[in-house]
């Protein structure tokens, strides 16, 4: 009796799928179809990342909460070099120069005054990249494009105060 307990056991494990064995004789899952290659749009990559970017940098600085700043600034800086990669030429400019030669001065010194926590260094050099977005802009025949400091939290699910411990 106990051997038939045993084989109705067996039979039942099998049918139930066999402790995974009848998975396993079925193969590996199909592959998923191969993903399309993908090449967002200089707007695409401003929007979704630069503007977001420079938009928490300002918030971050204005509540003064200068390791957030310097982190947004870090990451805006590494938006600007996916997007030199990214679309190295756009409208016959070089991507690389252009950002060299308008944002990434005032952003260095963005990143260096928000490590250093000084305010009026910041304000300064936010206000200066700010305006060398829109001189890009007019280089690109879109002066419509106007890029201003922050007046409002956007974000309405981010603090961008210190954090108090």
């Amino acid at each position: 009796m106990t051997e038939k307990l045993v084989c109705g056991a067996v039979v039942a494990a099998l049918a139930l799928g066999g402790f995974g064995l009848a998975q396993a004789q079925n193969g590996p899952p199909p592959m998923p179809a191969p993903l399309i290659d993908y090449h967002p749009t200089m707007s695409d990559l401003m929007t979704a990342y630069v503007q977001p970017r420079h938009i928490k940098l300002g918030l971050a600085a204005k509540q003064r909460n200068w390791t957030y700043a310097a982190y947004e600034a870090f990451e805006l800086r590494g938006a600007f070099n996916r997007i030199q990669r990214g679309v190295p030429v756009f409208e016959d400019h070089n991507m690389g120069e252009l950002i060299a030669s308008t944002v990434t001065p005032p952003l260095t010194m963005a990143i260096a005054a928000a490590r250093a926590g000084d305010a009026k260094a910041f304000d300064a050099a936010y206000s200066e990249m700010t305006k060398s977005c829109n001189l890009c802009h007019d280089q690109f025949k879109k002066a419509y494009m106007v890029i201003k400091e922050p007046t409002g939290n956007q974000f309405i699910d981010q603090e961008f105060g210190p954090v108090k411990k």
